[in-house]
């Protein structure tokens, strides 16, 4: 008989987001006559940068032209995408990465998934908590953990992300092999320095552990002493890989394209001691199972970096943060402790009291569609994120009917 991976057995009954969407459904089904506001899920509103769309019209009439056509491309990515990512993400800010270590593909939350595959099923895994739910999930399905039980699973190791620490996890105090960071942090809207990234360099220098540093919001970052990448620390390349998107940089959520670094010099170990190239395993794993990304979507992407495709994305990135200021101004006059939506698109608000019960009310009562803290893990407990993505004047309603309830 055909047997099953019984580690999605494990796996809680529905996805966060699954769940809200049929939470909002059921109300939409109810309540016809209202509209609905989602300041929920994490995508976009805003129209790809005009530099984007020509971009993508050329490529897509070169296909169309028989001298210019192209089937198959790098499964790395194309030269012309990875050299200019490399010189403008990295190499510009002093962060030494080259063309050959930008690996192109069609989501950063495919990348941060898949890339656990390269990791041996007993290693150690550290996650934040409150944390973005796909680093746990497909940890989860590959074996490493345990039952679920006092809304965590046993075999994780859980690093903290509270008030009292600004939402900055502390160093672990059991030995683990591989972490994941976020900064800005999906979902609090937190942000690391330097020397608390050295921290984290410096101890999986150490300890021969790995860190899965996920940038995807860096170009929200408005705050010039806070790193971009985790590459401006000093020997990161040894320990580091890191995750890129262009879905919230530039609005390529319906698009999809984004990219992970893996430099030469950092390694995993075989049973043996021996150090292995990552940077050869996740080449290898990339070709064997991913296509590439289309080569109209890349030269899109190609077009974020030209001197137009800069200045709307500062344009686009600057929109969306209005709305975050506008969100942190407003419920911050209604006493709540928040944080986030200064360099990033979340606001991380404290309730005080049931998530789901907190997500409900703001929704039966104010038709807002927000996100329960505690979807996110068991210190997301007593709070709520709500996303900047969405329209200035919708932002605006949305406030003023959440004042209406909450005050």
């Amino acid at each position: 008989m055909i047997r099953v991976n019984e580690n999605y057995g494990k796996l809680q009954a529905s996805y966060l987001f699954s769940t809200i969407a049929s939470k909002v459904s059921a109300f939409i089904e109810a309540n016809p006559d209202k509209d609905i506001i989602k300041l929920g899920i994490g995508d976009v509103t805003k129209p790809l940068p005009a530099a984007c769309i020509a971009a993508l019209h050329a490529a897509t009439d070169e296909m169309a032209n028989e001298s210019a056509f192209r089937g198959y491309g790098p499964e790395q990515g194309y030269d012309f995408l990875r050299e200019i990512i490399a010189v403008n993400d990295y190499q510009s800010k002093g962060a030494n990465v080259a063309a050959n270590e930008v690996f192109v593909s069609d989501g950063a939350k495919c990348d941060v998934a898949n890339i656990q595959e390269l990791f041996a099923t007993d290693v150690k895994v550290a996650v934040p908590d409150p944390v973005y739910p796909v680093y746990v999930d497909t940890n989860v399905m590959a074996g490493r953990t345990d039952i679920f039980t006092n809304d965590r699973y046993q075999g994780l190791t859980y690093l903290e992300c509270r008030e009292d620490n600004e939402y900055v996890p502390e160093l672990p105090k059991e030995p683990v092999d591989l972490i994941y960071l976020c900064f800005p942090n999906n979902p609090t809207g937190a942000t690391a320095t330097k020397e608390q990234l050295r921290e984290w360099v410096d101890y999986a220098k150490a300890t021969k552990s790995v860190i899965l540093f996920d940038a995807a919001y860096e170009a929200f970052i408005r705050d010039e002493s806070l790193p971009r990448s985790i590459y401006e620390i000093e020997g990161a390349r040894d320990v580091a890989i890191e995750f890129r998107s262009f879905s919230k940089t530039a609005g390529f959520t319906g698009t999809r394209c984004a990219f992970t670094v893996v430099p030469e010099e950092c390694m995993g170990y075989a049973a043996s001691g021996e150090a292995v190239p990552l940077h050869a395993m996740w080449n290898r794993r990339h070709t064997t199972k991913f296509n590439g990304v289309s080569y109209p979507i890349q030269k899109a992407a190609e077009a974020v970096y030209s001197d137009a495709g800069k200045m709307q994305v500062k344009e686009l990135t600057d929109y969306y943060l209005k709305n975050a200021a506008l969100i942190r101004e407003k419920i911050g006059e209604l006493g709540y402790h928040l944080t986030g939506g200064e360099n990033s698109p979340y606001i991380w608000i404290k309730t005080g009291g049931d998530s789901w019960e907190f997500f409900d009310k703001l929704l039966n009562e104010a038709a807002v569609v927000t996100t329960p803290g505690s979807g996110f893990g068991k210190c997301g407990e007593g709070y709520i994120r709500i996303s900047a993505f969405n329209d200035y004047d919708k932002v605006v309603e949305a406030i003023e009917r959440i004042k209406g309830v909450l005050q």
